[in-house]
């Protein structure tokens, strides 16, 4: 696959993205395609930054945390970014397992008035 090339509704489709998404992408400098005319190609490089920018909205990284930790590809080399990311995703597994028990305790609460209601109702 070292020469695939998706048009713009292509990577789109690849990624499950609105066409408002991948321009502000691109916008922020998360990406940069090929420009042809008024088309757009996106490289090997822009499918592998997308995976990674769709994998660190999943786990919660904002799009600045993602796009610094993409440069720092391009300025400092693997193993700079590598020491970061794993900074990073200590801290953000710290935030989500806190997230875990706030909302646990959020269903116990409410599961518990449910109950009650039921009893009284």
């Amino acid at each position: 696959m070292p020469d695939a090339r998706l048009s713009f509704k292509e990577m789109c489709a690849e990624f499950e993205v609105t066409p408002r998404t991948l321009r502000y992408y691109e916008y922020i400098e998360l990406l940069e395609p090929e420009k042809v005319g008024r088309s757009r190609f996106y490289t090997t490089r822009e499918l592998g930054r997308m995976k990674l920018i769709m994998r660190g909205r999943r786990f919660g990284f904002s799009l600045e945390e993602i796009r610094q930790w993409l440069e720092m590809y391009e300025s400092e080399g693997t193993e700079h970014q590598m020491r970061v990311w794993l900074e990073m995703s200590g801290r953000q597994l710290d935030a989500l397992k806190k997230q875990r028990e706030e909302l646990d305790g959020t269903i116990e609460d409410l599961a518990k008035l449910r109950d009650e209601s039921v009893k009284s109702g």
